[in-house]
Order: C-alpha cells, then sequence, then structure tokens
C-alpha cells in the first residue's frame, strides 16, 4: 500500500530551523510543512506590507530557505508552508532569487493567493463579529486587513502542476496536510471521510515540536528526555488515511499516546465538529494506539461537507500598551512594592491618565491568577518581588506615561527598587466573521528556477 510521509518543519512564525533541516536531511519525507501564521501574525504582515510593498511575508522566511535550499540539493522533498503571510508573491520572487544564488536547478515555485479580501471590507461592514456579537462597523480602531482561512485547493493545483515548493498566506492550518495527501492519493474533494483523516494528520503536525512532547513536558509528572534536542514529528500516512506519527533517532521529545491525545484536543471546542474550510472533521471516536517506541498508530477520523464559509480574521489597530516593571528584593519586599502600586494609582489619578484597562501584577505571586486564587495557593514569604503594571491607552502619549511613572519610582521611593523598565506595545487586535467561499477567488502562480 502507498504511503506519503510528511514532516513538520515548524509550528508558529518564531520556530527553530534546525529540527526541520534534520527531517529534510534524514527523514526520507516525500514533504515537510512549515506552519508560521497565528491570527495576529497575518495582520502584522499586513502593516509590513504597506510600509513596503515587497514586504510582508514572514521575518524569518529568509533565514529558514537560506537552510532549507541547501537541504534540498541533496534531498528531493517537497515543501509546503503559508510563510508567504500577506505577501506570498514576493516571498516566492525572494526564494526564486535565493535559489538562484545557490545554484539550484529545476525547481518549480508556486504561490497561491485569494485569502485577502481587504480591499472588500466594505461588503461586510455589516457583518457579525464573532467574538462580541457585534457589527464589524462597530470596531473602534482603525480596520488594517481581513484575510480569510482558505483551504487546500490552491495547494492541490499547484502540486499538479509539478510545484516543488509551494507558499501560501492564510490557508487553514491543517490544509498544508491535507493538500499533499489529496493529490498524491487522488481523493476526491467530496470524500469527506478521508479529508477528515487529513485534517487530524494536518492538526498533529500543525504545531511540530507540541506532539512530540514539547508542551506535554510537566517535570516529575510527565518527564520528557532532552527537550534541548526536541525531534519534529513525522506521520507516515496511507492511502486509507490512517498513519503513523514518529520522529526520527537520537533526537529528544517522546512520541506517546498521551502526547498524540493531548495535540488532539489542542484548540478543539467540539471534537465531533472541527469546523476546516475543507471538511468539518470529527475526532469524536478517534484510536490512538503506541505499536513501538515513539510511534503511535492513528485511526478512525472521519469528516462531513464543510459549511460553506471561511472564517475571516479582520485585523485592526485597537490601543498601545503601556507598561512598566520594578523589582523589589530583601526583607519586606511585598510591601515596599504593595506601597509602590499604590503611589502609582495615586499619580495616574493625579496627571489624569486615560485608559480603557489597567492591571497591575506581583509576578511571582499573583500576575498568572490575581488574589481571588493566588492568596489561597501562597504560604511563603517572597524574598524578592517584581511588580508590573500595563494600561491600555487610545493615546500614545498616556501610554508613555505609564512607564515613565515606574520609572520615576527609583528616586521618589519606596527605597530599593531596581531594574526598572518601560515598553509601548503598539496592538493590532483580530475580529472574526464567516465569509462565503465564493467571495474568496484562489490562485496559483509559478516561477522557475532553471
Amino acid at each position: 500500500m502507498k504511503t506519503v510521509r510528511i514532516g513538520s518543519g515548524a509550528g508558529y512564525g518564531g520556530d527553530r530551523i534546525e529540527p526541520a533541516i534534520d527531517l529534510i536531511k534524514r527523514g526520507n519525507l516525500d514533504y515537510i510543512i512549515f506552519e508560521c501564521l497565528a491570527e495576529r501574525t497575518i495582520s502584522l504582515a499586513q502593516k509590513a506590507k504597506q510600509k513596503d510593498p515587497t514586504k510582508g511575508y514572514n521575518e524569518l522566511f529568509e533565514y529558514r530557505f537560506d537552510r532549507i535550499l541547501d537541504a534540498l540539493k541533496d534531498h528531493k522533498v517537497k515543501v509546503i508552508t503559508n510563510m508567504g503571510a500577506a505577501n506570498a508573491k514576493y516571498a516566492a520572487i525572494k526564494c526564486q532569487q535565493m535559489a538562484i544564488e545557490k545554484g539550484l536547478h529545476g525547481l518549480k515555485i508556486a504561490y497561491v493567493s485569494g485569502d485577502d479580501i481587504s480591499d472588500r471590507l466594505a461588503d461586510y461592514m455589516d457583518y457579525e463579529v464573532l467574538e462580541t456579537s457585534k457589527p464589524l462597523s462597530s470596531i473602534d480602531g482603525d480596520i488594517l486587513s481581513a484575510n480569510g482561512y482558505i483551504g487546500a485547493s490552491g495547494i492541490i493545483e499547484a502540486l499538479e502542476h509539478g510545484a516543488d515548493i509551494v507558499i501560501t498566506g492564510r490557508v487553514a492550518d491543517p490544509s498544508l496536510a491535507l493538500g499533499p495527501l489529496v493529490y498524491e492519493f487522488k481523493w476526491s474533494m467530496d470524500d469527506y471521510d478521508k479529508l477528515g483523516k487529513a485534517t487530524w494528520v494536518g492538526h498533529l503536525l500543525e504545531c511540530a515540536g507540541q506532539v512530540t512532547g514539547g508542551y506535554f513536558a510537566d517535570p516529575g509528572y510527565k518527564d520528557v528526555p532532552e527537550l534541548w534536542n526536541l525531534g519534529f514529528p513525522i506521520i507516515e500516512v496511507d492511502e486509507n488515511g490512517d498513519g503513523i506519527v514518529t520522529k526520527l533517532d537520537n533526537t529528544g521529545g517522546i512520541v506517546s499516546e498521551d502526547t498524540v491525545k493531548e495535540q488532539t484536543l489542542y484548540e478543539i471546542q467540539d471534537p465531533a465538529n472541527y469546523y476546516t474550510p475543507d471538511v468539518i472533521a470529527d475526532f469524536s471516536k478517534v484510536c490512538v494506539k503506541q505499536i513501538a517506541k515513539d510511534q503511535v498508530k492513528i485511526t478512525n477520523a472521519t469528516g462531513h461537507k464543510p459549511n460553506g464559509v471561511y472564517k475571516t480574521s479582520v485585523g485592526y489597530h485597537d490601543c498601545y500598551i503601556g507598561e512598566g516593571q520594578i523589582s523589589y528584593g530583601g526583607l519586606n519586599c511585598l510591601n515596599r512594592a504593595k506601597l509602590a502600586k499604590l503611589i502609582l494609582e495615586k499619580r495616574f489619578e493625579m496627571v489624569g491618565l486615560k485608559y480603557s484597562e489597567i492591571r497591575y501584577d506581583f509576578i511571582g505571586l499573583n500576575s498568572l491568577y490575581k488574589d481571588e486564587i493566588s492568596n489561597n495557593m501562597n504560604t511563603y514569604v517572597p524574598n524578592e518581588i517584581r511588580l508590573r503594571v500595563a494600561a491600555r491607552c487610545k493615546d500614545i502619549k498616556d501610554a508613555r506615561v505609564v512607564g515613565n511613572e515606574v520609572e520615576a519610582l527609583y528616586t521618589n521611593g519606596p527605597y530599593g527598587g531596581g531594574g526598572a523598565t518601560k515598553a509601548i506595545k503598539d496592538i493590532v487586535s483580530i475580529a472574526s466573521i464567516f465569509v462565503d467561499v465564493k467571495d474568496f477567488k484562489i490562485t496559483v502562480d509559478y516561477l522557475e528556477v532553471k
């Protein structure tokens, strides 16, 4: 029975490159996917593109492809990635230039477009925002972008036309793996059982090291060996859509029933109805079975007809977050930090700071769970504490005040403050709407390295 081996080269925009290169060289792969987009990432990429029309692809694209292209010289692995972000075309052009400089030949690069509907946003201002149930027009901020989670159709078309590297923008994460499986096994796009299985494969691969023990690790409870040498996953898939999850020998991490189960449930609200642009996947009856060391058999996923809409992320400039931090140590440090908090509260009143939200954290004491839970958990007297204050402000001038007032604690008391820092973050937020698939026109273009 024919099988296809797919490796994961990245689980997020800033992931490591070494495990991916190891997979290309030693993994006997047919494909490697690089999943590098989050919902805010695409909007930040749109901002970069607005400043420079040749930018807007993943900021590590050139760093990664410098290593990837070298590895491809001796290992004919097809690469599929959404590192194109907001500018797949110029990412492909850059890839072509780099391949030529490296002396590669016979390489076909495809780029997929059509996820960006920013120029038609006026048509959707009365659409309901999923997070707020209010119309899109109610957003208080400058809208930057709108990108739909398109499916695997462009990837499949690119592979049918002989592409060796496929660069996309905002494609749904599992579609990066579903595309090559549909192409290789010639599955129909209405064979929802197979598409559901392929979506599970893509979902397990999309976060790279998470399924090989990275996000699983909890020392003393769930021990994972050599996390500093974490190997990224491979799934070998058969023509029925079932697979074996594994990793390379001589790498850290583990592949176990538990690591696979945890990743299966990652970001899944309803395992029986996981909505993707290609299929509504059903993971409710999946079977996960350890068959050997670092080998887990996965079976019994299925799927149903998709709902006919693409989730579309609308990025907008929300606010600025002004932040300041300062540390106190030694005897009575917590009380000095509490006094510093009181001082800041009074100072912000005095200077008329305008903000929509503000929070004060004692890092190491209550910054994760706040007082209601933290006070019941803490049974020790800290010998060091770090005060953090952050405020959401519409005006950058107000955001600056936050860090400046924290820094002023150096000489205005209480005593012993040190390591003060201040920062301002320009916040891009996301609103999600559903847009009919018919509103998206997917195109595929090609560049060649002869």
